[in-house]
């Protein structure tokens, strides 16, 4: 399969899954970005990450982060502090309400996840979430060249 092709792919999904998700996220007062944070954090170490930990993660420009995390403390689900080792660092921490919210959204997920992917059987879905975190290690390693970096 030619690489464009490929590329084409991944991003036709991406796109269609949002549609997907949006009405779940809209109905918990979420956006797919602010979803992503919190699962970000509950999945952190301590339940904590920086701001430009989260900005790499999501995928987001600085100014939407800081955008993103005034709503979220705002709304009460992470707090916001200087760390402990060095007040030139924020620290952005899951609180237990934003752990409630997020664990209470995943549940509602899994009926547009089922209807999304309703043409795999159950052993190419299985096949395609092995697939898709082998190819996200693989990325967060950099085994995947760049073009004219090989």
């Amino acid at each position: 399969m030619p690489p464009t092709v490929m590329v084409r792919l991944i991003r036709i999904l991406a796109a269609n899954l949002t549609g997907y998700f949006e009405p779940v996220f809209r109905k918990a007062g979420l956006s797919e970005n602010i979803f992503h944070v919190l699962c970000l954090l509950m999945a952190a170490e301590n339940g904590e990450a920086s701001p430009g930990e989260l900005t790499g993660l999501v995928g987001t420009s600085k100014a939407n982060m800081t955008r993103i995390l005034d709503q979220l403390v705002g709304e009460e689900l992470v707090s916001r502090a200087a760390d402990a080792m060095d007040a030139r660092r924020l620290v952005i921490r899951i609180t237990p309400h934003g752990r409630q919210v997020a664990c209470a959204t995943v549940p509602k997920m899994m009926g547009p996840l089922q209807q999304a992917f309703a043409g795999l059987t159950p052993e190419e879905f299985e096949s395609l979430g092995r697939l898709m975190q082998k190819a996200i290690l693989s990325l967060d390693k950099g085994n995947f060249p760049l073009p004219g970096h090989e």
